[in-house]
């Protein structure tokens, strides 16, 4: 996934600090960070021929308790935790224009075609 920021160190800062990305590596113009937990890696980079339309779809165990914390951290709420099947959902706007929907899995629920126990 690829999120452009206009300062490529302030958002390696903000993203190490509020979401516990770790940079991976850098290069003119861009940072690699890898996700907590994951080896899943978010490249941060101010190309402006790189198109900037991302859907973040951010996975944490409290949805309430994390737009708390990233609200406090200099996230913009666009919309306030709400049920879904699975748990609850909220959209947050990080300081650089991107908006990230947070999820939880608190209900316990899952569809049946997932097939998860």
């Amino acid at each position: 996934m690829m999120i452009r920021v206009d300062d490529v160190a302030a958002g390696e800062k903000f993203y190490a600090e509020v979401f516990g990305l770790k940079p991976l590596w850098r290069e003119a113009g861009s940072v690699g960070m890898r996700l907590p937990e994951t080896d899943t890696e978010l490249v941060l980079h101010n190309n402006a021929n790189i198109p900037n339309k991302v859907e973040v779809h951010y996975l944490v165990d409290d949805v309430v308790a994390a737009v708390r914390s990233y609200a406090a951290k200099g996230c913009r709420v666009l919309v306030q935790p709400f049920e879904v099947l699975i748990g609850k959902c909220a959209v947050i706007e990080d300081p650089f224009g991107t908006t990230i929907c947070l999820l939880d899995q608190t209900s316990g629920r899952r569809p049946r075609y997932i097939g998860v126990p």
